[in-house]
């Protein structure tokens, strides 16, 4: 019985070429090398970030004299916690982050609830003109604060608001251009055959919005208060100029306590400054997921 030879498969002379290539340049190992340098970028931005923390860490547990010692030493040589129980002390620390909460929250209701309803009207309704206000409303984006500072310090001590915590949390009710601008493209990506569903039942515009837009858009909704908070609780230039008592103050304006013409005392301000970050760093790890996919699906789609 003859034995028949087994068939002889080629390969393309496009295939043998590629076996015979480097690993990294196939469609998988550019790949892996497109992934370890974005993690390799990642990395360092971490780095850059988390420095002045762990400096700021390690200066609430030395003294004045140590912080200044070359070369820096990023371990102190006897750690001092009692730093933080007297930077407490020194100023009433709670008072002013209570005061810092205070403002933050009022304001984060105020921008949240008006933005959201100005966004409503600017992806949903249909009127003339509607457009044109929208981008009316995004030129005022490139308008400096600075520009209208007076002005509006006019209008408050008009108001009678000046010494008071109005001008710091009324402003926040006024829909901000960039948060509508952000809301307005996450709303513009909720299907209409909702609002055409809810209109058959007769639904009316405000419970369109309520009962279909605004659950549909809690990653966009917590993105602009996340962004809010930590404005607010950030601000130091507006306190400044409206906060008149001393048992008013901010937390950012409490820390300026620390400072004087001749001394500041480093080590308690570098104390009090990491507690007064904790409240946005609990902020944005209980909504950081929300939080990441409203940013990127408020700024790629629509």
């Amino acid at each position: 019985m003859a034995i028949k030879p087994e068939p002889v498969v080629l390969q393309p002379e496009k295939a043998r070429r590629a076996d015979t290539r480097a690993p990294w340049l196939t469609l998988r190992g550019r790949q892996r090398l497109l992934q370890a340098g974005a993690l390799l970028l990642a990395s360092l931005g971490a780095v850059v970030i988390l420095v002045p923390m762990v400096w700021m860490f390690s200066s609430s547990l030395k003294d004045n004299i140590e912080i200044f010692t070359f070369p820096p030493r990023f371990i102190p040589a006897h750690p001092r916690w009692s730093n933080y129980r007297e930077a407490i002390r020194l100023i009433p620390f709670f008072r002013y982050m209570f005061n810092s909460l205070t403002i933050a929250v009022l304001g984060v209701l105020g921008t949240v609830i008006s933005s959201a309803l100005v966004a409503y009207a600017f992806a949903r309704l249909r009127a003339p003109g509607l457009t044109a206000l929208f981008y009316i409303l995004l030129a005022t984006i490139m308008l400096p604060g600075t520009v209208t500072l007076i002005p509006r310090f006019l209008i408050f001590n008009w108001l009678g608001w000046v010494g008071t915590y109005l001008p710091l949390i009324v402003p926040s009710w006024t829909a901000g251009p960039f948060n509508v601008f952000l809301l307005r493209q996450f709303f513009r990506n909720i299907p209409r055959d909702l609002d055409d569903a809810a209109r058959v039942d007769g639904a009316s515009y405000f419970a369109i919005f309520w009962r279909v837009i605004v659950p549909q858009s809690i990653p966009a909704l917590s993105a602009v208060a996340i962004f809010d908070f930590v404005g607010h609780w950030n601000d130091f230039l507006d306190p400044l100029i409206y906060i008149q008592k001393t048992e008013m103050y901010t937390i950012q304006i409490g820390l300026s306590s620390f400072r004087d013409i001749y001394n500041t005392q480093w080590n308690y301000l570098m104390a009090d400054s990491l507690l007064a970050t904790i409240p946005c760093l609990i902020l944005f790890f209980l909504f950081q997921r929300v939080f990441i996919q409203g940013v990127v699906v408020s700024g790629i789609k629509g």
